[in-house]
């Protein structure tokens, strides 16, 4: 009789055991959910790669090679930094001993051409517009400086185009327009900037990339107001002429990232007043449409991001607006996406 009631009582005593059970299974697949999307052929669509040796926002990236360079920043303090960190794709790895910017500078812009850096423009300490251009050679760690740019500003974009360097926009600061519309070229051979057809809308916190030669530069902010825009405006280096009509990005971004791959631009991230966005959309430049893709793992703005192969690397960058700061390296496999 007793053994009856003992079997009967059985699920009664093990029911807070067995629920705690199921809550921490619970818990393991939503933590879980964050570093892995849903699936295709076995793969995860987003993947966490290593920390970022420093948690920072505002961040440029540049890539050579295997390797990306996220430079620049600042801490949650809102004091900037020189922070120049280095990262092996192949490895999923971060170097040592990588030499620091010459000035610490946050919301600055990076590309790279035939081996080296190039880090233009960004906000000193005391967010004062810097004209600086920065040249890093990784053969001997060292950083160089170039001629300044004609118009100091923080947060422009820049690219290579054929050997030359276009930067876009940005912020004039305090003693300038809040938002500009300069378009300028740097030439590596020669040292020197040249002035062109000025960008239709003036604005800063965008992103920038290139296709087939042509420079798209999607979203960003504009007016005293800081509203963000979802305006895409395509820069033809050998008109010197812009083109504006065409389709809207599905969301007003800025603080974005972006990146160009396969003949697509892929916009990551941002922010507006209350919030931060995971938003991942794509740009076809030849049918002129967007597509919205696998969001990232969690909302960041002023990230850095990369590509290598068929992966887009999104590192850094804040998930709350403000000074905050992150060191996430978040990982995006294209080929793996049931969106594509």
């Amino acid at each position: 009789m007793n053994s009856e009631n003992d079997a009967m009582e059985f699920p009664k005593r093990w029911f807070p055991i067995l629920l705690t059970f199921v809550i921490l299974l619970s818990s393991i697949y939503s933590l879980s959910s964050q570093y892995a999307f849903p699936q295709k052929s076995g793969s995860p669509i987003w993947t966490i790669g290593s920390s970022m040796p420093r948690s920072t926002t505002e961040v440029a990236a540049a890539v050579l090679d295997d390797t990306i360079y996220i430079i620049g920043g600042y801490d949650e303090e809102g004091e900037g930094i020189g922070m120049v960190e280095l990262y092996n794709a192949t490895s999923d790895s971060w170097a040592e001993g990588i030499a620091q910017l010459p000035v610490p500078l946050h919301h600055t812009s990076a590309a790279s051409y035939q081996g080296k850096i190039y880090v233009a423009g960004g906000y000193t300490g005391d967010w004062t517009a810097s004209d600086r251009l920065f040249m890093y050679d990784p053969n001997t760690n060292e950083w160089t400086q170039g001629n300044p740019m004609p118009i100091p500003r923080g947060y422009p974009t820049a690219n290579f185009v054929n050997g030359t360097l276009y930067v876009v926009g940005g912020d004039g600061g305090a003693d300038n327009e809040r938002a500009l519309n300069a378009t300028e070229s740097f030439d590596p051979v020669t040292n020197q900037w040249t002035s062109h057809a000025s960008m239709p809308t003036a604005r800063h916190h965008a992103a920038s990339a290139v296709v087939d030669g042509k420079l798209y530069v999607v979203g960003g902010r504009v007016g005293e107001e800081l509203n963000n825009v979802d305006l895409v405006e395509m820069y033809d280096p050998v008109l010197d002429s812009w083109t504006t009509n065409l389709e809207p990005m599905p969301s007003k971004r800025s603080g974005i990232g972006a990146v160009s791959v396969n003949g697509s631009i892929y916009v990551l991230g941002g922010e507006q007043t209350l919030n931060t966005f995971d938003n991942n959309e794509r740009y076809d430049p030849e049918n002129n449409t967007w597509t919205k893709v696998t969001p990232m793992p969690g909302g960041r703005h002023g990230l850095g991001v990369a590509s290598i192969e068929d992966k887009i690397y999104a590192i850094g960058g804040g998930p709350v607006t403000g000074f905050y700061t992150s060191a996430m390296n978040a990982i995006y496999h294209i080929s793996n996406d049931s969106h594509q």
